[in-house]
């Protein structure tokens, strides 16, 4: 009898172990991309340690390398940018307002992730896949607001969510070397003139 309310309590409680480990990683890897904006990829453990209110060990048993750490903080915000897109369109003014609201999530990604570019093109191989994982996340999602906005006779069908978000990058490029270059302004200006003159 004893055994069996004891193993109950344990069953219960794993999963509950469980949503806390993930909320507790996702918390960290949250620190960690804030303190990446700030600091860049090279900012030392203990102050994403101390963002997320955790001792350094804990950082290094999830995440032995400082690699394994950018390539889980990368993975995270095109996941966040990912689940965004759907959540934007159901709950937006119109598909195009929820085009505008979720490019401009995307462009946060692209300009606040200092030292990302540079760390992705190095020669450690666990980077190799993050690329086609970027494209395979979000270039569905883009197409996704791009058809619903076409849909709604707010843009021109055929836009090719690839070739929007390329435009959108090239845009970012080198906005944080540049105080004067206003990179969300043109990309604004950019998903603006998709819309069709009424």
């Amino acid at each position: 009898m004893n055994d069996s309310g004891d193993g109950e309590g344990t069953e219960r409680a794993a999963p509950s172990r469980r949503k806390d480990a993930r909320r507790n990683k996702a918390t960290l890897l949250e620190a960690a991309a804030a303190v990446f904006v700030t600091s860049g990829v090279e900012a030392p453990v203990r102050d994403i340690a101390a963002r997320a209110g955790v001792g350094v060990g804990t950082i290094y048993r999830h995440f032995p390398k400082r690699a394994d750490l950018i390539i889980a903080v990368y993975r995270h915000q095109v996941d966040a940018c990912a689940e965004a897109g759907p959540a934007l369109l159901a709950s937006g003014a119109t598909p195009h307002a929820a085009l505008r609201q979720w490019i401009d999530l995307f462009v946060d990604f692209l300009v606040t992730k200092h030292g990302l570019a540079a760390a992705l093109h190095s020669d450690d191989a666990g980077f190799d896949a993050l690329h086609a994982y970027f494209i395979d996340r979000l270039v569905p999602v883009c197409s996704e607001l791009l058809t619903a906005a076409a849909g709604a006779g707010e843009i021109d069908s055929g836009i090719e969510a690839y070739e929007l978000m390329r435009g959108v990058g090239n845009l970012c490029i080198g906005a944080d070397n540049d105080p004067r270059y206003d990179a969300r302004r043109l990309v604004g200006l950019l998903v603006t003139g998709l819309r069709r003159p009424r």
